[in-house]
């Protein structure tokens, strides 16, 4: 993480101030630290570091996990907030529908909206089936979360899933 170097600063009334420092005491913050939690929340910032992640293909595997855990440890809010901003330039298709794919699966199960930028993320080319395994393919193609299915990937656990 780059080191503080820059500063910003506010005028507020002496009533903001104390209303700041009371909040931000019952916190267990200074006024900075709780000032910063408010306008630069910690859930989009994890969203990012963990689709910026996905573009390491060695790691995609454990990325994918990691991202899997996140959007199902979030409150309803939390989601919304962390998924809020579009993905990051430059990721492939498949990782891009993937990641697509997951948050819609995860916006149905926490009963919210997904957010506008998942529509913009079209489906594969080609479809993408989880498994070598030719007897499998036909329980893939049929039990697929719908979102998965919309953008042709064909897997049998999403979101909250352990296989």
């Amino acid at each position: 993480m780059a080191g503080k170097n820059h500063q910003l600063q506010i005028r507020v009334t002496a009533a903001e101030k104390a209303a700041i420092q009371r909040a931000a005491a019952h916190a267990g913050l200074d006024m900075s630290q709780w000032a910063l939690a408010r306008l630069l929340p910690a859930q989009p910032q994890r969203f990012r570091e963990l689709t910026e992640a996905l573009r390491n293909h060695a790691q995609r595997r454990y990325a994918f996990a990691d991202l899997n855990d996140f959007l199902e440890r979030l409150t309803a809010n939390e989601f919304a907030e962390a998924v809020c901003d579009r993905l990051p330039d430059g990721l492939e298709p498949y990782v891009a529908s993937y990641v697509a794919a997951m948050v819609e699966t995860a916006a149905h199960r926490k009963s919210v909206a997904p957010p506008s930028w998942v529509e913009g993320i079209p489906p594969l080319d080609e479809p993408v089936i989880g498994t070598p395994i030719e007897s499998l393919r036909l329980h893939l193609l049929i039990a697929s979360p719908p979102a998965f299915r919309r953008r042709r990937i064909f897997i049998d656990a999403t979101v909250g899933d352990r296989v």
